[in-house]
């Protein structure tokens, strides 16, 4: 406990290039860029493969290569390849690591479905556009948003590679404090990354009790 009020007890450590609001900045910048690219890949793709049943084999690809990426080695050869002079090679692996859980949860989301429901739909008129948009997402949301949040987590958490190749990000405090043995700031930053993981928990929380509706949240408590 002493590490951590000397870390968060330090004045130099909330002001300048190197104080935790710049880094959380940084870390933040990394992290909302990456959850951005990754969902208006992943978040369209899932809705069409679920809505249309055909592509299921990328869906099944994308689970897989969630388990085998390796994304510090994948930082590490975009750095070799391109280069630190912007933040890129921090976003393609992040990216990578994003798109999977927000690409299967949408497709199983909009597979999983009642088809009682799709066939009522087309019954009423809709046509496939609205059937999607009108039905098959407001049921399909809760499960939609697990994977917007589960990518949220791994990209947060993951961000912290950033500083192995000398960017920024609140992995500076636990990269460079291992490396000088300041264990104040390598237990620090790790406080702050878990800290930001579990906020970005509870902002997901929040926003699933306000966009799904009671209907749909009953029943996915009965199931």
């Amino acid at each position: 406990m002493n590490w951590l009020f000397d870390f968060f007890g330090d004045p130099a450590t909330w002001s300048g290039p190197d104080g935790i609001p710049a880094r959380l900045l940084e870390h933040l910048e990394f992290a909302g860029l990456s959850l951005l690219l990754a969902t208006l890949i992943a978040l369209p793709l899932g809705l069409l493969i679920g809505h249309t049943g055909r592509g299921a084999v990328l869906v099944v690809f994308a689970a897989n290569a969630a388990r085998a990426l390796p994304t510090l080695g994948l930082l590490v050869l975009i750095v070799l390849l391109m280069g630190v002079g912007t933040i890129l090679p921090v976003l393609i692996p992040l990216v990578a690591l994003a798109v999977p859980p927000i690409l299967v949860n949408t497709y199983e989301g909009i597979r999983g479905v009642d088809p009682e429901l799709r066939d009522a739909a087309y019954g009423m008129g809709l046509k496939g556009g609205q059937v999607l948009g009108r039905v098959l997402v407001p049921v399909a949301l809760p499960l939609i948003l697990l994977g917007l949040r589960l990518a949220a987590i791994q990209v947060v958490a993951t961000a912290t590679v950033a500083a192995y190749v000398g960017l920024g990000g609140l992995g500076r405090f636990i990269i460079d404090g291992l490396a000088t043995k300041n264990f104040p700031s390598t237990i620090g930053g790790a406080v702050l990354v878990a800290l930001l993981a579990l906020l970005v928990q509870l902002g997901f929380t929040l926003v699933q009790r306000v966009t799904v509706s009671p209907g749909v949240s009953e029943r996915q408590t009965i199931r």
